[in-house]
C-alpha cells in the first residue's frame, strides 16, 4: 500500500510538472530565462549564448525569431473556455459520450480547499446540507486531477467551487461533458469580472506581485464559470453579476449555520452581553486575510471618535491587518491578535461585547455575504455593519443589529451600545433568534439547496437482477478465452431482459490522462475501466489496493445484487473484501488455475506442467524462488474463494482440481462454456487431398508445440498437411519458424482466425491437434472443432478431453505422451485415410452460449435468493 501511495505521488508530481510546462507561468519562466540569457550573453550554465542558440536550432526547439514571437503572443492569450486535453492514442469507445443513467444519485464537489473559511461555508456546509436532503457527496481538491477524473465517473451532478480554468481543469470540464453531467460553477466573491474586481479598494493595499496574481486569475475563473451550465452564488448581488457575465441560470445559496458552529456555540453558552459597570467594552474585528485593509478603514474615523469619547471601549483585531496609525494613540486599548482556528475564534468572539463588519461601498462588497453578522448573532453578540446589500437585507437597524453608513453612524452606534448593556443584550438576542430562524441548517437545506439540486431519487430496478461482471479484459480490449466467455455472458444475460449488467475491467494508461478510472459504454452496457498496474508488479496482480476503492465506488453507484468475477488479474482480491463488507454475494468462475498458482496455468518456468494435484507451497517456492509472497497470496486468494457464494468451473476435471485444494464440493458447480457454433454446414472435402492436421496453441511447450514438431519429424511418410496457426501474423510479426523442421509432409503457416473466418479455418483441416501437457480447465478450441465435424487428438485427463469419446470423435493420448505416442496416433489416422462424410455423433452433448447463459442466470438468481437455489 505504501508503494501504491508513493507511485500515486510520483504520478501526480509528473502530471503537475507537465501542466506547469504547458501553463502560462511555465512558458513565461522559459521566456524570462531566454531574456536573461540575452542580457548576460550566456546561459545559466555558462554556455555562450551563440552556441546555445545554434544547439537549440539543431534540436528544433527554435525555428525563427518570428515563430518564437508568435509562440510568446499565443502564451499570453487567455485560455479559451472550452479548450481541453484530448487523450491521445485512445480507442473511440473511451472518448464517446455516455450518460449517468442507472447510477445512484451522487454530487461531486470539485473545490478550492486551501481557503479554510471559504471551504467551511461553501463546501463542507454544502455537504452537510446535501446529506440532510439524502444526497451522497464527495469532495476533491481541483488540483488532484487523477482523483477528480475518477470521482467524475460515479457522480450524477458536479459542482466546481471557486475553480479556475487551467489546462488541468479544462480536462475535467471536458470529461464532465463526455459523461453528460450537469455542471454548476459556485463562487462567494466577485472574482470573475476584472472591471468590477478593480473597484475593490483592498487590492491597492496589496503588494504588486500579489495583486497581479489575483487579477491574472480573473479570466481563468470567468472561463471556468462560462464553461459550466449553471451557477451558484452566495448572495443575490453576486448572482446578478454572474448573469451579467453571461451565465444565464444562477441560483443563490447563502452562507449559513452548520452543525460545527452550533456545537461550538452550545459549548460556549448563549454569549449574553456582559454588564461590567465601568469595565471595558470590547469591540472585536476579525480580519481573516490581508485583503481587508481598505474595508477596515471605513470604520476607523468612527472608532477613533467613539474610543476618544468613551475610555471603556477597547478594540481587538484578530488576523492579518495593516493597523491604521490613528489607532496608535489608544495604546494597549488596541490589541492585535493572530488568526486562530475557527473554534478558538468563536470562543474569542463570545467574550467580546460588540462585533463590527465594515465594508467599502463598492459592488464587489455588495456581492459579499453577511457571515460576520451571522457568527456574532448566533453568540448573542450585537453587530455594527456597513449597509452593504447582504447586511442590509438581514439587519433591521436598532432591532437585530446596527447599520452604519457614515463616520457619525459608526461613532453613534458604538457609543450607544457601549452605554447600554441592556440594549446590547436585546439586539444580540433578537439577532440570535433571527439567524436561527433564517439560517438554520435544515431550513437552508430545504428552502435554498433543495430547489437547486432536488432530492435524490434512486433509479428503479424494475425487478431485474443487477449483475456486476468483473474481468481483466473487455471490449474494445478483447483478449483470451475468459474474456470471450465474459463478453458473451454479459450480452446474453442482458438480452434476456431480466438482467441489468455492468462491467468492471482494466485498460492501459492513456497518453495525456493521469492515472484514473474511465467509464464508457459497450453495446449499451456501462463499463468502468481502471489503469493496469505497472508491468512486473506481481503483487498488484492479486492485491491492487488502488483498484479497491474504485470498485467500492462502482458498487455504490451501480448497486448490484450479485458480483460475477471472471479473471481478476491486476484488479486484485480487495474487491472481494468490499463485497463481504457490503453484504453483496459474489460468484467466481474459475477459468484457469490462477487462484491456486502464481503462474496461472500450473506451468513451470520451463513451460512444463508442474504435475501437482494438491498445491504444495514448497514446490511452488522452488518454481518461483523470487516470489516471497506466495504464502500471503495463498491466504488472500484462498479466503476469497471460501467467502464466495458460489464457485463455477467450466469442466468436471477443473472442479476436481479445486476440490483437491480445499474447496467445499457443495459450493462449486460446473457451468460449461459455450462457444461459437458453425454458421453453415461443413462443405465437401476435395477428394485428392491428403489428411490435413491443424494446431492453434502457439509455441509454448505446455501446449505441446515441441511434441508436435518431434512427432511429425518422426513420421516417415509424406501423405499429410500440417497447418500451424501463428497468432502474431495479424500483427505483422512471426512467432513460428519451420525453416529447420525436417519433415516429409507439407507445412503451412496461417494467420489466426476470428469469428468471421473460424469456419473457413476448420473447413481447411480434418484433425485438430490439442496435445496440452497439463489438464486444461476447458479447451475452447476442442469444442469449436467437434462442433464442425473435425476429429480431435487431445491429451487426457483434463477439461479438454471431456467431450471426446476415444475412437469415436477423437483420439486421446496421455498428458505425458512422448513424440512416439503422438506419431502413432497420427499414423493411425493417416492409415484410416479420407475423412469424407465424417460427422461427430455427439455434437448434441456440446455446450452452447445460450445454455451456459440460462444456467448462469439460474445460479446467480439462486445466490441472491438462496432458498430458490438447486445445485
Amino acid at each position: 500500500m505504501r508503494a501504491v501511495a508513493a507511485r500515486d505521488d510520483l504520478d501526480r508530481l509528473a502530471h503537475l510538472i507537465r501542466l506547469q510546462e504547458r501553463s502560462l507561468s511555465g512558458r513565461l519562466v522559459r521566456l524570462l530565462r531566454a531574456v536573461r540569457a540575452l542580457a548576460l550573453g550566456r546561459t545559466p550554465t555558462g554556455q555562450p549564448l551563440r552556441q546555445a542558440v545554434v544547439r537549440l536550432r539543431q534540436d528544433g526547439a527554435i525555428r525563427t525569431t518570428r515563430r518564437v514571437a508568435r509562440r510568446i503572443r499565443h502564451a499570453l492569450r487567455s485560455t479559451p473556455p472550452h479548450a481541453g486535453l484530448t487523450p491521445a492514442a485512445t480507442h473511440d469507445a473511451y472518448v464517446r459520450a455516455v450518460g449517468a443513467d442507472g447510477l445512484a444519485p451522487r454530487i461531486l464537489i470539485i473545490a478550492e480547499l486551501s481557503l479554510g473559511q471559504c471551504a467551511k461555508y461553501r463546501v463542507w456546509q454544502r455537504v452537510e446540507q446535501l446529506r440532510y436532503l439524502g444526497w451522497a457527496c464527495r469532495v476533491v481538491d481541483w488540483r488532484d486531477t487523477g482523483p477528480v477524473l475518477t470521482a467524475l465517473q460515479f457522480c450524477t451532478q458536479v459542482v466546481f467551487y471557486r475553480v479556475p480554468a487551467f489546462d488541468s481543469v479544462q480536462t475535467l470540464l471536458a470529461e464532465a461533458r463526455r459523461l453528460s453531467l450537469p455542471c454548476w460553477w459556485e463562487v462567494d466573491d466577485l472574482i470573475f469580472d476584472r472591471d468590477l474586481y478593480l473597484r475593490n479598494g483592498n487590492l491597492a493595499t496589496l503588494p504588486d506581485a500579489e495583486r497581479a496574481q489575483l487579477l491574472l486569475g480573473v479570466g481563468l475563473f470567468r472561463n471556468c464559470m462560462l464553461a459550466c451550465d449553471r451557477g451558484i452564488a452566495s448572495t443575490p448581488a453576486l448572482a446578478e453579476a454572474m448573469r451579467a457575465a453571461g451565465l444565464r441560470d444562477v441560483a443563490v445559496i447563502e452562507n449559513a449555520l452548520d452543525a460545527e458552529t452550533l456545537a461550538v456555540v452550545a459549548g460556549l453558552g448563549a454569549g449574553q452581553a456582559r454588564d461590567d459597570g465601568d469595565g471595558p467594552v470590547v469591540v472585536i474585528y476579525g480580519s481573516g486575510t490581508r485583503t481587508h485593509d481598505a474595508d477596515f478603514r471605513v470604520a476607523v474615523p468612527g472608532l477613533v471618535a467613539a474610543m476618544a469619547a468613551d475610555a471603556r471601549l477597547w478594540l481587538q483585531i484578530v488576523g492579518d491587518l495593516a493597523v491604521p496609525g490613528e489607532l496608535a494613540a489608544f495604546g494597549d486599548r488596541v490589541e492585535i491578535l493572530p488568526g486562530r482556528p475557527y473554534r478558538d475564534y468563536l470562543a474569542l468572539l463570545a467574550q467580546a461585547d460588540i462585533a463590527i463588519a465594515p465594508l467599502e461601498d463598492c459592488i464587489f462588497n455588495d456581492a459579499k455575504s453577511n457571515i460576520k453578522y451571522i457568527e456574532a448573532a448566533i453568540l448573542g453578540l450585537p453587530s455594527v455593519c456597513s449597509p452593504r446589500r447582504a447586511f442590509a437585507d438581514a439587519i433591521i437597524d436598532g432591532r437585530n443589529g446596527c447599520l452604519a453608513a457614515t463616520d457619525d453612524d459608526w461613532a453613534h452606534a458604538l457609543r450607544r451600545l457601549a452605554d447600554d448593556a441592556g440594549l446590547r443584550r436585546r439586539i444580540g438576542a433578537c439577532g440570535r433568534t433571527d439567524v436561527m430562524t433564517r439560517y438554520a441548517p435544515d431550513r437552508v437545506a430545504r428552502q435554498q439547496v433543495a430547489p437547486v439540486f432536488g432530492t435524490p431519487a434512486i433509479p428503479p430496478t424494475d425487478g431485474r437482477l443487477r449483475v456486476l461482471c468483473v474481468n481483466v479484459y473487455y471490449a474494445p480490449r478483447s483478449f483470451g478465452g475468459a474474456t470471450l466467455v465474459a463478453e458473451e455472458m454479459v450480452r446474453r444475460l442482458r438480452a434476456t431482459g431480466a438482467v441489468e449488467v455492468a462491467v468492471l475491467t482494466s485498460r492501459p494508461a492513456i497518453a495525456g490522462r493521469p492515472h484514473s478510472a474511465l467509464r464508457y459504454q459497450e453495446g449499451n452496457v456501462p463499463v468502468l475501466s481502471i489503469d493496469m498496474p505497472p508491468d512486473g508488479d506481481a503483487i498488484a496482480a492479486f492485491d491492487n489496493p488502488a483498484a479497491t476503492p474504485v470498485f467500492a465506488d462502482f458498487i455504490a453507484a451501480f448497486r448490484p445484487d450479485v458480483v460475477h468475477v471472471h479473471a481478476p488479474q491486476g484488479l486484485g482480491a480487495g474487491m472481494l473484501r468490499v463485497c463481504r463488507e457490503r453484504g453483496i454475494p459474489y460468484v467466481v468462475t474459475l477459468h484457469d488455475a490462477w487462484w491456486l498458482c502464481d503462474r496461472q496455468f500450473m506451468v513451470r518456468a520451463d513451460d512444463r506442467f508442474c504435475g501437482q494435484a494438491r498445491i504444495d507451497p514448497r514446490v511452488c517456492q522452488r518454481c518461483r524462488p523470487q516470489a516471497r509472497y506466495l504464502d500471503d497470496r495463498a491466504v488472500l486468494l484462498g479466503q476469497g474463494l471460501r467467502d464466495a457464494a458460489l464457485l463455477l468451473s467450466p469442466s468436471a476435471a477443473h472442479r476436481t482440481l479445486h476440490i483437491a485444494n480445499g474447496v467445499d464440493p457443495a459450493r462449486i458447480v460446473v457451468n460449461r462454456n459455450g462457444f461459437r457454433w458453425p454458421a453453415r454446414p461443413r462443405p465437401g472435402r476435395p477428394a485428392e487431398l491428403v489428411p490435413r492436421f491443424g494446431y492453434v496453441g502457439g509455441t509454448e511447450a505446455v501446449k505441446g508445440f515441441p511434441l508436435i514438431r518431434a512427432a511429425f519429424e518422426g513420421l516417415d511418410r509424406p501423405d499429410w498437411i500440417l497447418r500451424l496457426v501463428d497468432n502474431k501474423l495479424n500483427l505483422g510479426l512471426r512467432s513460428i519458424d519451420v525453416a529447420e523442421w525436417r519433415v516429409r509432409g507439407q507445412l503451412d503457416i496461417v494467420a489466426a482466425y476470428d469469428g468471421e473466418t473460424m469456419d473457413a479455418f476448420f473447413d481447411s483441416i480434418d484433425v485438430l491437434l490439442f496435445p496440452s501437457r497439463w489438464p486444461e480447465s476447458y479447451g475452447l478450441t476442442v469444442r469449436e472443432a467437434l462442433a464442425r465435424d473435425v476429429w480431435v487428438v487431445a491429451s487426457s485427463p483434463g477439461g479438454q478431453a471431456e467431450d471426446i469419446v476415444d475412437g469415436v470423435n477423437g483420439t486421446l493420448i496421455g498428458l505425458d505422451a512422448t513424440p512416439a505416442d503422438l506419431a502413432t496416433a497420427v499414423s493411425a489416422l493417416l492409415d484410416r485415410g479420407r475423412f469424407d462424410g465424417y460427422v461427430n455423433p455427439f455434437k448434441d452433448r456440446l455446450a452452447t452460449w445460450d445454455a451456459q447463459a440460462r444456467d448462469l442466470l439460474d445460479l446467480l438468481r439462486g445466490v441472491v435468493a438462496p432458498e430458490s437455489r438447486t445445485l
